[in-house]
Order: C-alpha cells, then sequence, then structure tokens
C-alpha cells in the first residue's frame, strides 16, 4: 500500500510518480486495498486481469481499466500532470489559475481550466453530516464594484443589499474542537457556503434547516431573514451589526466574515473575476480548503486523491485524521 505521508512537497511526488504504471498501481491500491477487483460496471468482484493490463468481468462480458469510475477516465493526459494539479490546487493557500497551472504542467489553459473545473467537481457539499453546537451564519454578495467603472456606465441603486450586479452567497460555520495530535484540545471552524437567489427568509431558514442540526445555537447578524429561527427549534442568537455591535461575549460572527474576507482575496488575487455560472465550484474549492487547513500538504493530497478514484469521504474522517496526524 502506498504512503502518502511522504508526499510533503512536489519534488518527492513527481520523483515517486514518474511512470504512468506507477500512477496507475497506486489507484489500484488505494481503489482495491484487499486486491479484490470490483467491476465498477456491474459490481462482480473478483474480476481478472488481462495481458495488456485492463481488468476482464465474468459476470456482465466487460472489459475496463482502473481508471474507470474515476476523474480520470478516458483522460488523454499522463496521469502524473493530474497528480501534480490536484497537489498544486490543494497546497496553494489560494488556488491556482489556469494560466499558471498551463505553464507549471505543458498544456493548453483551456485544457487547464478543464482539469481544474473537474477538481473542482470533487468537492460537493453535502448535508449528510449536519453541523452542530455552535453555528455561526452570514450572507455575502459577490461582484459589482461600479466605483471602478465610469459614470455614465454604473448601474444605480447597487448598494447594501442590492442584487442588481451582485450574487449573494450564503455561509454557516459550525465552531468544533478536536484534539490534535499532542493530546490538546483545539478549536476549529468547518464552513458550508452556497450562491444563493437572495437573502429572504423563504431562502434561506430552509438552508439552516437542512444544515444545522435542531437545538444547536445559530448566531446570526439583525437581518429580518432569520427571524423566526427560535420558533423552528433553534437557540437564536443575535448580533447588532447596525448599532456598532461586533461581539459580545461569544456571540459573533466573525469567524465567517473571516471565510469571507479569505474568499473575496482568492478570487481578486488569483482568479480576479469569476462568471456567476462558475461561482459555486470555485466557492466549493475554498470551502474544501478551508476545512482541511489543518492538514498538511501530504495528508490533503491523499484525501483528495482518495475522492478522485470514488471513494466517499465524510467531514468526520477529516476530523479524525487531523486527530491521528
Amino acid at each position: 500500500m502506498i504512503d502518502f505521508s511522504k508526499f510533503n512537497n512536489i519534488i518527492s511526488l513527481t520523483s515517486y510518480f514518474n511512470t504512468e504504471a506507477k500512477c496507475k498501481q497506486a489507484i489500484i491500491e488505494s481503489r482495491w486495498t484487499d486486491g479484490d477487483i470490483v467491476c465498477p460496471i456491474c459490481g462482480e468482484h473478483h474480476c481478472k486481469k488481462r495481458t495488456d493490463g485492463r481488468y476482464h468481468c465474468n459476470a456482465c462480458g466487460q472489459n475496463f481499466s482502473c481508471l474507470v469510475g474515476t476523474i480520470f477516465e478516458n483522460t488523454k493526459l499522463p496521469l502524473i500532470k493530474w497528480f501534480v494539479a490536484m497537489y498544486l490546487i490543494s497546497s496553494h493557500k489560494k488556488g491556482i489559475s489556469s494560466y499558471q497551472l498551463s505553464r507549471d504542467i505543458d498544456v493548453t489553459q483551456s485544457t487547464a481550466w478543464y482539469m481544474l473545473q473537474k477538481i473542482r467537481n470533487l468537492y460537493p457539499q453535502s448535508d449528510s453530516e449536519a453541523f452542530e453546537g455552535t453555528v455561526e451564519c452570514d450572507e455575502v454578495y459577490i461582484g459589482g464594484k461600479e466605483k471602478w467603472k465610469h459614470k455614465s456606465m454604473r448601474t444605480p441603486h447597487t448598494q447594501g443589499r442590492s442584487t442588481k450586479t451582485k450574487t449573494p452567497v450564503f455561509g454557516m460555520m459550525e465552531r468544533s474542537t478536536i484534539i490534535n495530535a499532542n493530546g490538546d484540545a483545539e478549536n476549529i471552524t468547518y464552513v458550508h457556503a452556497f450562491v444563493v437567489e437572495n437573502t429572504n427568509r423563504v431562502t434561506l431558514q430552509p438552508i439552516i434547516q437542512r444544515f444545522v442540526v435542531e437545538g444547536s445555537r445559530v448566531i446570526t447578524d439583525e437581518l429580518n431573514a432569520y427571524n423566526g429561527l427560535s420558533e423552528k427549534g433553534y437557540i437564536h442568537a443575535i448580533v447588532n451589526h447596525g448599532a456598532a455591535e461586533y461581539a459580545h461575549g461569544d456571540i459573533f460572527t466573525n469567524s465567517i466574515e473571516g471565510f469571507w474576507s479569505h474568499f473575496r482575496r482568492m478570487i481578486t488575487g488569483c482568479y480576479h473575476d469569476v462568471s456567476d455560472a462558475h461561482l459555486q465550484s470555485y466557492i466549493n474549492e475554498a470551502v474544501y480548503r478551508w476545512n482541511t487547513r489543518k492538514m498538511d500538504e501530504s495528508q490533503r493530497f491523499a484525501h483528495m486523491f482518495e475522492i478522485s478514484i470514488g471513494l466517499v469521504r465524510r467531514w468526520t474522517d477529516i476530523k479524525l485524521g487531523l486527530m491521528a496526524a
């Protein structure tokens, strides 16, 4: 079984995965750890290896490679380029642009953009494990920098929460505690964030109900959309930003606002501009990077590698991985 802990830099990664055969062997060993090859088409066990390196399923009669069912299926690129792309996007704090990636791995910009989008699709956010305890909720508006436009080109009345030129995004952040490798308790936060149509009550509260366990303490600002959370079974605490109140004991939304600040810097510093059509995938990337920020480069790459070959991982697995680090 391959030891991913030794890939703590790009040199160690490329030195080990120096052939296509080694890349495929890593996929085989990670995907079928007990050596029992399972057909990705019909699910039958004990498939036989062919002389050409592919596999044959006696049950359905299909031939398949170890790449079927992974993000590498039908790729024409060397697998090491995919591995390096995953490593770079996970290890760079603010991501990597398609132009930079195209230069780093020697592919065209359009190919690099396609690879990055496929890798970002590894980060879907799920409600399979809801947040609990203390959860901060906040909304942010992306885009709409009218001040950079000529006066004649500006859209009127775009201040505040207007969505004429801005896209609303809603986020929730769980305050949690883990026991680190030294046996000490360490505070950590996990986030979910989604593009929303608007920031009305009928839009935001169903999302909270879906992702936050009933009975949790939910901290928000004074936005009217959050009114009525107490009646839905939550302990609702409010910090009144309109009255210049930003913290009252441990009642604050500074943590989720820190994530928004990080996300904005990622967009402006690396990608410069993101269309509404792809905004959610960039948010998913930022959420994944935030939730795994306590991992080192080798842990995060190993986690991404497992997702890329179809192994399902949950937030609990991430927490347990941090505890064992």
